[in-house]
Parts: structure tokens; C-alpha cells; sequence
């Protein structure tokens, strides 16, 4: 997607549902808004008492805030008409419906009319929508009662609201929905020299080895793409931003004009990283969690994209390599390598806050082969449920890395059933995104492990 393209108006809409396939319904209404509204967050889904007319399921309930160029009318008019087309028909005021779209404010205004009161009159009054709220917009001030939705939130008893799935992410033109299933994410290495082999800048048509190489991953079942022009592998060499540049951006063109998103672009460099998104690119993966290039956090902040945090603590001067099983780091020793990984971790969060990126933009990256020892890999795999904690969505990338080569004394080559036990453990542990270079394989993996180990709601 393009950044985000900032409209005029600030807007928040309150979704609830409690007929039918409530979590369903509040998803396909979020995919329904898009067109007037350029959604940047969404809060957790909540299962929340009814209000009003106690005989009667409970409700599914969730909060939206983006930005629109309709007038306040036009948009509750597209609400009605996004409730009347899923079904919903006159009935009593506080009696079920398959779903409910209320328009909570629209900038600072203040409005008393026959059909359209800002902000909604009574929200501050109500748990349901001032705890999702809160979450997406804990800064948001009322513009009557002047306090923020945390305030006014944390006066409420919250008893009846219960937190059912946590909160989906906007990635290019829709939303990643956590908890139901994990996505799947192949790499496309754009460079000559990948640790795992698959390099694909390689003789003259290496920009439609890459895209061939893209629809073969989406039609495997690959949910997202993460384009890199530089190799990570462990002692390599850095690339000049201009030749980073001209590896990806052709790529980033060709698979957004083929619709082969959601694209993640792999790089530590803050114009690289702004280039690829106004190319197409959707998500920027930073293996230095904006360590590296102070500009980082400003561009992707200004971008309105989604940025992964990963752990790194390479060295060049702690390789090991063996002729047949290749590089891998010694790495430091630690006490308690997954509270190391944690502390890092939250300290990338807060600088990324500071610069302001939102909570509900980032995800985390425990960093698998990144400075780390054979051993403390394989307990970062195991303890993955700890980094899960933080409330941040995970990616995991296991995929034949060193630490699987050394474990079975194998070559990366032959790293496929390692890979697959990394992963399905990955996904027992709490992953949300595998990135992988064996899509098909990996995909059975993926969906055999959620089968298994996420059979239904809530989806936390």
C-alpha cells in the first residue's frame, strides 16, 4: 500500500455484533469501511454483556480510528448502508442485531442534530466502547468533558468486557487478524549470496526470478512476501544503499502491480525502507529494530506502515564457520538469554513509541541465528510464550537456519524437517507470522499445527 493518505477528518466507529458469526461480522465490516475511511487501528475485540435487553447473546465489540473526507452525514449514511447490506433490519433499540456501526466522534466537533449526535452521546458512560477505546486511542480527548478515552475508561467498572481476540493489524489494502490462523511469510532474497542457497539476483532476468518465484509462494498458500537486498547471513558483507536500492525497488513494483501483496521489505535503512513503500511495499522488517539508521523511526512513523522489532546481536567478530555446515555466531553468554531478548526488546518498543509509532504497528521479532548460540536458539524456540506476553504480535523466522544445520549436522540444503519441528513449535508457543524459505512444505506445517492447537475462539 501507499502511506497512509492522512485525510482530513480524525474519526473513531464503535462495531459490535451478537448474532451469526460475531468475530465474522466485525471483520467484514472493518473490510467494508475502507472505502470512506482510511483505517490506521483497531482495538482488541471484546465480549461484552448486553446493554439495555439482558435476553440476549453477548456482544462482540471493537473500535476503529482513521481518517475520512466524508461529512459527519455521509459517513453515518455509509454506516447504515454497511449495516443494512449485512443483514441488519429494524428492531428493538437495545434488541440483537448481526451488527451495529456508531460513529463515536469526527475531529473535536460537537454536534446536536435529529440523527447525528457528536460525540456519540453517553459513550463515556459505557465499558464497551470506552475499554477497546482506550486501547487504540488512550490519548483521544473528549471534546465536551475534556478527558483523554484512558481516563474516562479507567473510571468504568469493566467487569461485563472481556478481551476475546486481540487486535487486528492494518497491512496494505486490508488486515491481518491474529489468533485463527498463523501467516506464512516467504522470502525472496534478492542478493547472490544467501546463507540458505536462494539467492535470486542471479543472470540477466533476476527480477522475473523473483516474481516467478512470488506466485509460486502465493499460490502455495504464502500470506505475505519479505523482499531483501541485502544477505544477513552471518559475516556478510553490508551493501551500499544504491545497490540495496536497485535490487528491491523492481522487484517491490513488479509484485505490487500484480497484486502479490502484502509486501515486506527486509532492510535496516531508513531511505531504503521509504523507497520500497512508496514503491508498494506494505511493512518494513528491520533486523536491527531501527538501531542501526537513526532515521528509521521518523520515516516509518511518517509512512503510517507497520514495522517489525527484531533482536540482533551479530558480530563479525564471533563467527564460526564449518566447510560443510556454514556460518553461525558464538554468541554471548547470558544468564537468562530470553529476558535479555525481552529487556531489548521493550527498550526497541518505547524508542518506536517515542518516535510515534503506535503499539498497534509493531511486531516482534525474537531474532533466531542473530548473535545467538546453537543453545540459546533453541531456548528462545521453546520459551517463545514469554516474548508472546508482551502483547505484541510475533514473527518467527527459523527457517533453515544454523542453529537447525548444527543441531542435526546437516547443511542448509537439508534443513527441511528441522525446520518444519522449529516452526510447528514456533506456532504451540504463540507465533503469529513464520517466514520461511520452503512455502508449500511449511504452509502444511502451519495449517496441521493450528488444526491442532487453535480449535476456536477466543482468539487470544
Amino acid at each position: 500500500m501507499p502511506p497512509l493518505r492522512r485525510r482530513k477528518h480524525r474519526v473513531g466507529i464503535a462495531l459490535g455484533s451478537n448474532l451469526g458469526d460475531r468475530d465474522e461480522a466485525l471483520r467484514e465490516a472493518l473490510e467494508r469501511l475502507l472505502p470512506v475511511v482510511e483505517i490506521e487501528g483497531v482495538s482488541s475485540f471484546y465480549e461484552t454483556d448486553p446493554v439495555g435487553y439482558a435476553d440476549q447473546p453477548p456482544f462482540l465489540n471493537a473500535v476503529c480510528i482513521g481518517t475520512t473526507d466524508a461529512s459527519p452525514q455521509e459517513l453515518l449514511a455509509r454506516c447504515k448502508a454497511i449495516e443494512q447490506a449485512m443483514g441488519r433490519r429494524p428492531g428493538p433499540r437495545w434488541g440483537p442485531r448481526p451488527i451495529d456501526l456508531d460513529v463515536l466522534f469526527y475531529d473535536d466537533l460537537c454536534l446536536e442534530g435529529e440523527t447525528l449526535t457528536l460525540p456519540h452521546p453517553r459513550m463515556a458512560e459505557r465499558a464497551f466502547v470506552m475499554v477497546p477505546l482506550a486501547e487504540i486511542a488512550p490519548g483521544w480527548v473528549h471534546p465536551r468533558l475534556g478527558e483523554t478515552a484512558a481516563a474516562l475508561a479507567a473510571r468504568l467498572p469493566q467487569e461485563g468486557v472481556r478481551r476475546w481476540a486481540r487486535a487486528p493489524m492494518r497491512v496494505g489494502a486490508g488486515f491481518l487478524f491474529w489468533g485463527r490462523a498463523t501467516f506464512v511469510m516467504g522470502i525472496l532474497n534478492v542478493t547472490p549470496d544467501s546463507f540458505s542457497g536462494d539467492g535470486l539476483l542471479r543472470g540477466p532476468d533476476w527480477v522475473e526470478a523473483a516474481v516467478a518465484q512470488a506466485r509460486r509462494f502465493k499460490a502455495a498458500g504464502a500470506h505475505l512476501l519479505d523482499v531483501g537486498g541485502e544477505s544477513t547471513r552471518p559475516g556478510a558483507e553490508p551493501v551500499p544503499e544504491e545497490e540495496e536500492l536497485q535490487r528491491v525497488l523492481p522487484v517491490i513494483e513488479r509484485l505490487a502491480a500484480e497484486g502479490l501483496g502484502p509486501i515486506s521489505v527486509d532492510t535496516y535503512k531508513a531511505r531504503v525502507a521509504q523507497a520500497a513503500v512508496e514503491a508498494g511495499a506494505d511493512l518494513v522488517n528491520d533486523v536491527w529494530a531501527m538501531e542501526r539508521d537513526p532515521e528509521m523511526a521518523a520515516v516509518v512513523a511518517a509512512l503510517g506502515v507497520p514495522i517489525v522489532l527484531m533482536d540482533n546481536r551479530s558480530r563479525r567478530d564471533a563467527v564460526v564457520r564449518d566447510p560443510r555446515l556454514g556460518a553461525r555466531y558464538e554468541g554471548k553468554a547470558h544468564r537468562d538469554i530470553v529476558a535479555a531478548v525481552r529487556a531489548h526488546l521493550l527498550e526497541r518498543v518505547a524508542a518506536a513509541e517515542a518516535a510515534g509509532i503506535p503499539r498497534h504497528r509493531i511486531l516482534l521479532d525474537p531474532g533466531l541465528g542473530f548473535g545467538k548460540t546453537v543453545a540459546q536458539n533453541l531456548e528462545l524456540v521453546d520459551r517463545l510464550g514469554e516474548l508472546r506476553a508482551l502483547g505484541f504480535p510475533l514473527l518467527v523466522g527459523p527457517s533453515r537456519k544454523s542453529f537447525i544445520g548444527y543441531t542435526l549436522g546437516l547443511p542448509p540444503e537439508d534443513r527441511l524437517e528441522g525446520t518444519a519441528a522449529a516452526v510447528a513449535v514456533s506456532i504451540v508457543r504463540g507465533a503469529d507470522i513464520v517466514r520461511v524459505h520452503d512455502v508449500e512444505a511449511m504452509v502444511r506445517v502451519a495449517r496441521m499445527t493450528d488444526a491442532l492447537v487453535r480449535r476456536g475462539p477466543p482468539w487470544v
